[in-house]
């Protein structure tokens, strides 16, 4: 019961739109232009706004097009040819074609042949051909005033409820891997790549939102006092995906350390799980809308820790492993708002002292 009523909550104000997007069609096309039944401009706002959760603009102006278009075109062709199979497989025919020609998108192509075949099979013929399109037109723009000016939904909510189960996923697969690593379990490596792997969708759904909500903001004045914090999330976002790529990277590199039975000191898992507690604390800070101060400092020590495995010995598959906690660390900084040349000091500054012996050779021997 509670996972339902969270979701619930979660659905609500799409439901309060849609509700609002319907009344509003149907009394703009009823009531102040005249339409006698102008039911396809509700249905056009129901549409816009249940298929627009979480695209971006030009998508949702996209269905808002393809329903209309679709109308049209059915109205037109069913009204001079009349009613039947072959007529209906025409209507289609011509639908996609036309929203093709256009350049549209699938969300185009797919609204304007699903509402061609629902004029063709569930209207009649009579009637000017042009008006249930314009009651569409009337309808997907109810939709997309409702969507963007009179209830806009919260920007800062949606991306929240996006980044917190991807961020959560990595945090976890980081914790999974130290653990793992600390016992030389190879399976349960294997079994948490194959869970970061599935991660990636969450990750993808995360940039959507982002996406999604700062047009959100743009277009929508009541939610511009959401900015200064929505900006962690839409600047961070694609630094966290590159954090994910890297760390699965390093996970190949844990499970060939391991088939090679290469000697594995106690800071690799331990920095490791500094990662994904450098990951929970930024989901953490990033919902309190906080400056996230502890995911860097935690950041910094995971760097820190697995540079001692060059002190501690390691071998190539380990080397390989210090890299990547380095390059996730710069994404993870990055994330918090880092510059890219500050976190690439900071870093830096952090494990120099734990630099590779032989790096330091090579270095001294290229000195004049």
């Amino acid at each position: 019961m509670r996972d339902v009523l969270a979701r619930v909550r979660g659905g609500l104000t799409l439901a309060l739109q849609a509700g609002v997007g319907a009344a509003l069609a149907w009394f703009v096309a009823h009531d102040l232009i005249g339409r006698p039944a102008p039911f396809f401009a509700p249905i056009s706002a129901v549409i816009t706004l249940a298929s627009s959760v979480g695209q971006r603009v030009r998508r949702t102006t996209e269905l808002v097009i393809g329903v209309a278009l679709g109308i049209g075109i059915g109205d037109t062709i069913i009204h001079f040819i009349g009613t039947g199979p072959w007529q209906i497989g025409l209507v289609v025919i011509m639908a996609v074609l036309i929203a093709t020609g256009v350049g549209g998108g699938p969300p185009l192509v797919t609204q304007s042949a699903s509402s061609a075949v629902l004029v063709a099979t569930l209207t009649s013929t009579t009637g000017q051909p042009w008006t249930r399109f314009f009651d569409a037109l009337v309808g997907g723009g109810i939709g997309l005033a409702v969507m963007t000016v009179l209830l806009p939904l919260n920007p800062l909510s949606v991306v929240r409820r996006s980044a917190d189960p991807a961020l959560q996923a990595l945090a976890d697969g980081l914790h999974e891997i130290s653990a793992a690593l600390r016992v030389r379990d190879g399976d349960r490596v294997t079994a948490a790549l194959a869970r970061l792997r599935t991660a990636e969708g969450a990750f993808a759904g995360f940039a959507s939102a982002v996406t999604a909500a700062r047009e959100n903001v743009a277009f929508a004045p009541a939610r511009w006092h959401t900015r200064g914090a929505l900006a962690q999330y839409v600047d961070g976002a694609p630094h966290m995906t590159y954090a994910l790529r890297n760390v699965r990277v390093m996970i190949r590199r844990v499970k060939t350390a391991l088939d090679d039975d290469e000697t594995v000191p106690p800071c690799l898992p331990d920095a490791i799980g500094l990662l994904g507690d450098a990951v929970a604390l930024l989901r953490q800070e990033w919902a309190k809308g906080a400056e996230p101060l502890a995911a860097r400092e935690r950041a910094l020590r995971a760097a820190v820790e697995a540079m001692r495995g060059y002190d501690d010995g390691v071998g190539f598959s380990g080397g390989v492993v210090v890299a990547q906690v380095r390059t996730t660390v710069s994404d993870l900084l990055r994330a918090t708002g880092v510059e890219s040349s500050e976190a690439v000091r900071m870093v830096r500054q952090a494990v120099g002292r734990h630099a590779h012996p032989r790096t330091l050779r090579r270095r001294a021997t290229r000195r004049p």
